[in-house]
């Protein structure tokens, strides 16, 4: 290893070119990653309401659709709009009320129930639908286009408006993400460190790291804007503690060593004998993530995994070299170290332990019940602000025609008219269902299909299947609507047991069921791995289980916070905050428990093991819990996305309260457990 280090320096000015060098491809993949910005396509392809989507996308012609709200607009010109529209690429059909009025059929011969559904107060609505699926560039160009030859008498709604959106204002906001996060980490390390040079070679290493990650995810196809929004400030939190252990190892070996590059080698080998077992850990944690049946935790997982890896390698060998070439700049900027020795706190805890391990009893289940009754919902509108276009075209819809969730049912077409309607009876008398729309419901009026337009007939019909069209009033991904849901596919597989409801509604429930079974899953995976890692780089039955508890103590406390706070989680927050804090933070108490090993295992009584561990380790880990605060609470501060604003929160909170965690409830365990430790400890038996 110490070969290695002195190789670092030797080679160091190659090793910086090659650093520069490798920056060109980073650049040129980021740029060349696609961005996902829809939530549902990470759905399992088994699930039969996305096997009902590729039947819409590739029997149909309908992967999409958008409903327009138009006001104020008589019906020639809406037909003239309709053709306009009918030129955009990607647009399938466009059809409204006009293309029944314009023909020979008298307005009165319609359904009432269709007629009042889609006509009302000089405002109709329009449906357009796309050939390609939600989120695909065509399909959100083809909004876009919409959107420009439409003026202010027209709204658009649907999923790929809303996505659409989504991606301006993610795109708007991501760099002001990283400037906060770099602008609060160097506050925290000019505070931390002794020179003013240090902490910007500090950053700008880790900055090349988190290029490479970033650049390195065109291996993987795409990226969701999620993982791509959160993963440098992440990766930025989580890895800096390598960097910092790296530049206070060398000024140590400083002390002693007048050469810097054996005082490198030296502090290079120190480091990664150091932060290996860490690293692993914390890798380990976000590949957790990949156990999730919704593949966005594979997402967010395989990312951040591959960041601190590199986090790690670029520690060891770039940022070596920095210090090393700009070594006398550091000496000319040092300063006096303005964090404090925190003896203060050390000694408060080491006097107070047992009262600290009463108020951890008292707190636990306080937090425990707050964390598992902490309330999360599933609709995406919700993350987003409402005076997006979408956002605002959605909720008309919802107040004006009562179109609050939109479900497309795929039945045989051979199922005869009257069955179909007799179904559709049955869907009407459930509770929450607006009202349903078919090719057989017009028929039942007495209107021929022969004097129908041809794109109207088509929406409804094709040579396999015949569409219905199923409006509820209950909201997305409610315990309300996804009851209907269950029920609907009762009925309707009564009729024709291939028939499938499709729709958003219908993949938001499957969004709920999987994400709560991915919630426990998750949880379950990632304790089980890193437990088994601790058992190994601990050599100790006890001590992981006593590191986990504080952790995972601390999880309560953040995850419980908003349930007294009368907050409600965005899904994905609660699905992968736990594992995300839990791979991240645990490091602070690996920490403190090898250098509470190593003194034992040196002679020490156990109060003076624990004291000496604790001492030397409060300074680091304020540190690290400061600068992943820091990395991450002016995201969740400034953010508009909730989505990511409240991981964001979240993250910084739980940095916060692990720390505290770690540095009182942790210690005072040893000192209560010390026996049982020993004896469950390889090389503590005789202590």
């Amino acid at each position: 290893m110490h070969k290695f280090g002195k190789a670092i320096c030797k080679y160091r000015k190659i090793i910086l070119v090659i650093a520069l060098l490798l920056l060109i491809p980073s650049i040129i993949g980021i740029k060349t990653t696609k961005i996902n910005y829809d939530i549902l396509v990470y759905l399992p392809e088994d699930v039969e309401t996305i096997k009902g989507e590729k039947i819409l996308s590739e029997d149909f012609n309908m992967g999409a659709f958008s409903v327009v709200i138009i006001e104020d607009m008589k019906t020639k010109d809406i037909v003239k709009l309709e053709e306009k529209i009918k030129e955009i690429d990607n647009v399938e059909k466009a059809v409204s009320i006009a293309d029944v009025l314009g023909t020979s059929i008298p307005k009165e011969m319609l359904p009432d129930e269709i007629k009042d559904k889609i006509y009302k107060d000089n405002e109709t609505i329009m449906l357009v639908t796309f050939k390609d699926q939600i989120s695909q560039d065509t399909t959100m160009q083809a909004v876009e286009k919409l959107r420009e030859i439409t003026d202010e008498h027209c709204k658009i709604s649907g999923m790929t408006a809303t996505v659409l959106d989504t991606r301006n204002l993610s795109n708007a906001e991501i760099a002001i993400y990283v400037i906060i996060a770099v602008i609060l980490c160097l506050i925290v390390l000019e505070i931390a460190l002794d020179s003013y040079i240090a902490p910007i070679l500090l950053l700008l290493n880790i900055g090349i790291a988190i290029l490479y990650n970033m650049g390195s995810n065109v291996i993987l196809g795409q990226t969701s804007y999620i993982t791509k929004a959160i993963s440098a400030v992440l990766q930025l939190g989580v890895t800096m503690d390598f960097a910092i252990f790296l530049y206070h190892s060398y000024m140590q070996e400083r002390e002693t060593i007048k050469d810097i590059n054996e005082a490198m080698a030296n502090a290079i080998n120190k480091t990664l004998l150091s932060v290996v077992g860490s690293s692993l850990t914390t890798i380990a944690g976000f590949l957790a993530l990949c156990s999730m049946n919704l593949t966005l935790g594979k997402d967010i997982g395989l990312v951040m995994a591959k960041g601190v890896l590199l986090g790690v390698i670029c520690v060891v060998t770039i940022l070596p070299s920095m210090i090393l070439e700009l070594n006398t700049l550091i000496e000319k900027t040092k300063h006096r170290e303005i964090l404090p020795k925190f003896i203060t706190v050390k000694n408060f805890v080491m006097k107070h332990y047992k009262a600290i391990i009463i108020a951890f009893l008292i707190i636990l289940p306080i937090a425990f019940y707050g964390y598992t009754n902490t309330d999360i919902y599933y609709n995406l509108d919700k993350s987003l602000p409402k005076e997006l276009p979408s956002v605002s075209a959605n909720n008309e819809l919802k107040e004006k025609f009562n179109m609050v969730s939109m479900e497309l049912l795929l039945i045989d077409k051979d199922v005869p008219d009257y069955k179909i309607n007799e179904m559709l009876e049955e869907i009407e008398k459930l509770d929450g269902i607006e009202w349903t729309i078919g090719y057989s419901k017009i028929a039942k009026s007495g209107v021929p299909k022969e004097i129908l337009p041809k794109d109207i007939v088509e929406i409804f019909q094709n040579d396999k299947y015949q569409m219905i069209l199923i409006n509820s009033k209950y909201e997305m991904a409610t315990d309300e609507l996804n009851e209907q849901v269950t029920k609907v596919n009762e009925i309707i597989k009564k009729y024709d047991e291939n028939a499938i409801l499709a729709g958003e509604g219908p993949l938001m429930k499957d969004l709920v069921e999987i994400s709560n079974h991915d919630f426990n899953s998750v949880n379950t995976v990632s304790l089980a791995i890193i437990f088994v890692l601790m058992i190994i780089v601990l050599k100790s039955i006890t001590l992981p289980v006593i590191l986990i508890i504080v952790i995972e103590f601390a999880i309560f406390i953040n995850m419980g916070i908003p349930y007294y706070e009368n907050v409600t989680l965005p899904f994905i927050a609660s699905i992968v905050i736990g594992t995300i804090q839990l791979g991240a933070t645990i490091d602070y108490a690996i920490l403190i428990t090898t250098k509470y090993i190593s003194e034992r295992k040196k002679g020490k009584e156990k109060k003076e093991a624990i004291s000496e561990s604790l001492g030397t380790s409060i300074g680091s880990i304020a540190i690290s819990g400061l600068c992943f605060f820091g990395a991450t609470f002016g995201v969740g501060a400034y953010s508009k996305i909730e989505m990511i604003g409240s991981l964001c929160t979240l993250m910084s909170r739980g940095a916060i309260v692990s720390m505290v965690c770690v540095i009182t409830v942790l210690p005072s365990l040893l000192m209560a457990f010390d026996k049982v430790i020993c004896k469950t400890t390889i090389g503590m038996r005789n202590n």
